[in-house]
C-alpha cells in the first residue's frame, strides 16, 4: 500500500488537515507530520537557530514545534519509518494564488519534498472571510492522489492545486498568474502609543490572463498549476553572458 505524508501551515489541528486525513483513509498508510501551531507566509523557512522540538501526538501522528519544511524535514529524515510516496501539504485555508506562492508556507512544505524527489502537492481552498468549508477539496485529493501515485510526477516538478469554495466541476490547469495583488499597510496604534502595520492586500482582477490560476479560481474551476524548482531563466544564460568578461578579474 502506498505511503501518504500529510503536512501543512494551518498546524496539525487544523479543520482542513483533518478533513484531508480523513478523505484519504484507504488511499494508502497515512502519516502526519505538520507544525504545532499555525505557520501561515512561513515559505520555506528553516529553523536553525534554536533546536526543533517534536512530539508524537498519536499513533503515525507528530507535532513539530517549526515551520512547515522544518516539518517535512523531520519527517523524510528521522520521524517515518519509511520515505513516503507522496506528500500532499494542506488543505489551506485560503488561496494560493499567483504572487503568494512565494510566501506560503503550504506550498512551500510541498517544494521540500519534491527537492527530496518525493512526488508533491499543495492543495488550498481559494476563499475569503468565513463559512469555510473543505468537503470538495478533500473529496478531489482523495481522487488526485491515485493519479499521481500511478501516473508519478515529472523531477523537480510540484503541483500547486486551488479550490474554489463554489466549485462548479471544472479543473484547468494553469499558468502561475502575475501579480494582481496591492500590498495594504493599515496603521494603528497599541496601549503603550507605538505605531504598528498590519499587513493585508486588495486584489485587482481587471485584465486577468484567461489561461491564469486566478481566472480559473474566478470561474469556478479547479486551478491546477505545475510549479518547477529550478527558477534559472535560460534565455538570460546567453542574454547576459558577454557581461563576464567585464566583471573578471585582471589581476593586481
Amino acid at each position: 500500500m502506498a505511503h501518504i505524508l500529510i503536512t501543512n501551515d494551518d498546524g496539525i489541528q487544523a479543520e482542513g488537515l483533518r478533513a484531508l486525513v480523513q478523505a484519504l483513509e484507504g488511499v494508502g498508510t497515512i502519516s502526519v507530520v505538520a507544525p504545532s501551531h499555525e505557520r501561515s507566509a512561513s515559505a520555506q523557512s528553516l529553523t536553525l537557530r534554536q533546536p526543533i522540538f517534536w512530539e508524537q501526538v498519536a499513533e503515525r501522528e507528530w507535532s513539530v514545534e517549526g515551520t512547515p519544511t522544518d516539518a517535512v524535514i523531520l519527517a523524510l529524515h528521522k520521524l517515518l519509518p519509511n520515505r513516503p510516496d507522496l506528500v500532499i501539504s494542506g488543505i489551506n485555508r485560503g488561496g494560493n494564488l499567483g504572487e503568494n506562492v512565494f510566501y506560503s508556507g503550504t506550498v512551500g512544505a510541498a517544494m521540500e519534498a519534491a527537492i527530496n524527489h518525493v512526488p508533491a502537492l499543495a492543495i488550498s481552498v481559494a476563499h475569503r472571510g468565513r463559512a469555510f468549508r473543505y468537503d470538495q477539496a478533500a473529496k478531489f485529493a482523495r481522487d488526485l492522489a491515485p493519479l499521481v501515485l500511478a501516473e508519478g510526477m515529472p523531477q523537480g516538478v510540484l503541483l500547486n492545486v486551488n479550490v474554489p469554495l463554489n466549485w462548479n466541476g471544472s479543473v484547468r490547469f494553469t499558468r502561475q498568474s502575475k501579480k494582481v495583488t496591492r500590498n495594504v499597510l493599515q496603521e494603528g496604534t497599541d496601549p503603550r502609543g507605538r505605531t504598528f502595520f498590519w499587513l493585508h492586500e486588495q486584489e485587482h482582477i481587471e485584465g486577468l490572463d484567461p489561461e491564469s490560476d486566478y481566472a480559473a479560481v474566478f470561474d469556478g474551476a479547479i486551478s491546477m498549476t505545475p510549479l518547477q524548482l529550478d527558477r534559472t531563466h535560460e534565455t538570460s544564460l546567453n542574454h547576459l553572458s558577454h557581461w563576464a568578461p567585464k566583471l573578471e578579474s585582471k589581476g593586481g
